[in-house]
């Protein structure tokens, strides 16, 4: 009965740490985060001569849904540069520079929600193999 029940909880716990893990989904869009502000890329080509100074670039990709912290894309990789556009405030669009050196017009969709360094799933994954340990822990004990 005690071997049945020990198994009934290894088995409950490590169905929870399996389902608990990180759910991955496709973004609604394509976006850059720079400096807290959220823009998102558009098809349209910004040309080298409006371009104007680097003002930040990619610190952190992923292309998990979540919410990150930093200068954060869901398209762009780590590195890729962002530029102010001659004329337009930051407010309104930037421009990203795209792998081939070309330039996409990003458009600026608000301030940007992420930063949240605290994650549900760690902590409950975490708190599931603590648990199992401790259980572990128990039965080796009291085999002895």
């Amino acid at each position: 009965m005690k071997k049945s029940l020990f198994l009934l909880i290894v088995f409950c716990l490590s169905g929870t740490l399996l389902a608990v893990r990180a759910v991955h989904a496709d973004w609604a869009y394509s976006f850059v985060v720079n400096e807290g502000k959220s823009y998102v890329i558009s098809d349209k080509r910004v040309e080298a001569e409006e371009v104007d100074s680097m003002i930040g670039k990619v610190t952190k990709y992923s292309d998990e849904e979540g919410t990150y912290s930093g200068n954060f894309s869901n398209y762009y990789p780590k590195g890729t540069q962002y530029y102010s556009i001659k004329g337009v405030n930051i407010n309104e669009a930037i421009a990203v520079k795209a792998g081939n050196g070309t330039f996409i017009r990003a458009d600026y969709n608000g301030e940007y929600a992420g930063g949240a360094s605290f994650s549900w799933s760690i902590l409950w994954s975490a708190a599931g193999l603590l648990l199992l340990a401790a259980l572990l822990f128990i039965v080796a004990r009291k085999r002895r």
